[in-house]
């Protein structure tokens, strides 16, 4: 999530409110319970960690891949997972913008329990933890506010988190979001597009004023731009040489672990990100279908939209573990020392977060994480 001063950058999807008419080919019974409305995905406490791998997991999986294009062409489904009911079974639950007026009765896909959780639209988090936001003194920790250089434009200007350190071919690079650092690509409000080569600043212009002079240079965009061809939403920047923790370590976080963990239902995790500082919750949902979108630059028009498969739904109720500005964070999972990565955050409602899965990111860029 990135932000821009004057209010919060999340760009809402053109979602409608859900007409809750679910045709009898979609949806089939599951005997006589009955599926209720929540919040938020019901949570259990499963004596197993079911990451995607779990072979029940998979089977319900593959049930959700299999029906998610119809359920999104009903207005309001904003995306579906795979997350488990009280008992810890696999279920799938469908994302909803907008509270239903009133629960659907239908219980199932193809035999496997559905529930649904009014989580609002999904935004992209590009914009508070006095010291995720101030300049600090080089080499900075990361988990802090920054974003490009020449991120105004429209009246505003723009910025997120600079989450964590990757090592790609020798060379460390700072990693981030790709809106928050490469999603100007008109040369309209600013007279600029993001190029390879241009700065990346400590902190964003959101925290010194829209004035970039009152910032400082710690890194150089790398141009491999993630969107709209990939399946992340990820930037990376060269670090300029004194100007970042050669450890990676992440403010209130500290030094993290260089191996890398699945996510699983139920899992703890948590993040340091420039608005809501460090913040705890758990995994809710996997193999989440969602669609989000991007601005042309900041305070832009719509440049297009983008429908993610296989991402990772975490618990962010009332915006507390991801808010506006938070766009860019590593997510880790809950340990004291040298926790492993779990996912890059990059968008979410009132209700719930989405991270691209990390070993997903890496992938896309040939790179491994610094730590321990």
């Amino acid at each position: 999530m990135k932000s821009r001063i004057g209010r919060s950058n999340w760009k809402l999807l053109p979602l409608l409110a859900l007409a809750l008419v679910l045709t009898t080919t979609m949806w089939t019974g599951c005997g006589s319970e009955r599926m209720d409305t929540v919040t938020g995905p019901g949570l259990a406490a499963p004596s197993l960690e079911l990451t995607i791998d779990h072979a029940a997991m998979r089977a319900v999986m593959e049930v959700q891949d299999r029906h998610t294009p119809d359920l999104f062409q009903i207005d309001g489904v904003v995306g579906t997972a795979t997350t488990l009911n009280a008992a810890g079974e696999p279920v799938i639950v469908v994302y909803l913008a907008k509270r239903p007026p009133e629960a659907i009765t239908s219980e199932c896909l193809d035999g496997v329990p559905v529930t649904t959780a009014v989580t609002g639209p999904f935004r992209a988090m590009k914009t508070v933890s006095t010291s995720h936001t101030a300049k600090q003194v080089p080499p900075i920790q990361l988990g802090t506010s920054g974003g490009w250089r020449y991120d105004l434009a429209n009246g505003y200007c723009c910025g997120g988190t600079l989450g964590s350190l990757i090592l790609k071919g020798g060379t460390q690079y700072v990693m981030s979001n790709y809106h928050v650092l490469e999603a100007d690509i008109v040369a309209g409000g600013n007279s600029r597009v993001a190029t390879a080569g241009d700065p990346v600043i400590q902190p964003g212009l959101i925290d010194v004023g829209c004035v970039a002079t009152n910032a400082q240079d710690v890194a150089t965009l790398a141009g491999i731009k993630s969107l709209p061809g990939s399946n992340v939403d990820a930037a990376i920047a060269a670090v300029i040489p004194g100007m970042v923790r050669t450890d990676g370590a992440i403010l209130e976080i500290g030094t993290i672990s260089a191996s890398t963990v699945a996510a699983y239902v139920g899992q703890p995790v948590k993040k340091s990100g420039r608005t809501t500082g460090l913040t705890r919750s758990t995994v809710s949902g996997l193999n989440a279908t969602v669609s989000i979108t991007y601005e042309t630059e900041c305070a832009g028009t719509t440049a297009f939209t983008k429908t993610f498969t296989g991402q990772i739904m975490v618990a962010n109720r009332a915006s507390k573990f991801l808010a506006g500005g938070d766009s860019g964070s590593l997510m880790v999972e809950d340990v004291a020392l040298n926790p492993r990565a779990v996912g890059l955050l990059f968008a979410g409602s009132i209700s719930s977060a989405i991270a691209n899965p990390i070993n997903e990111v890496l992938s896309f860029f040939g790179a491994s994480m610094v730590g321990n």
